[in-house]
């Protein structure tokens, strides 16, 4: 699942100019119980339950948490999570790698 989650962050990323840093309580209602679509037509869905659907054609299952003031992910088998900052403009969200990368979003609802 490491592979989707950085070829996630090296999609094209659309242009959102003056994005917004996040905390962790507003990234928390950012993403529950809500869903993203990303440049490339791929899907995620946010549960309430900390699990999350992924679907770039196929779904794929993982977990989703805030900590701190950053959203984390961890896709079985690997037992490891791994963390983005993240920014907002409007309804486009942005996760940020630690490298600088990021992959841009917007509410498929």
């Amino acid at each position: 699942m490491r592979g989707m989650t950085m070829a996630l962050l090296c999609a094209p990323t659309v242009g959102l100019a003056q994005m917004e840093p996040m905390t962790g309580p507003q990234i928390a209602a950012a993403l529950t119980d809500r869903a993203l679509v990303y440049d490339d037509g791929a899907t995620q869905d946010f549960r309430a339950s900390g699990r999350t659907l992924y679907n770039a054609g196929r779904d794929s299952w993982g977990y989703w948490a805030v900590r701190g003031d950053q959203y984390c992910s961890q896709w079985p088998p690997s037992d490891g999570w791994f963390c983005y900052d993240m920014a907002r403009q409007g309804d486009g969200l942005r996760f940020i790698a630690e490298d600088g990368s990021f992959t841009d979003g917007t509410y498929r609802d």
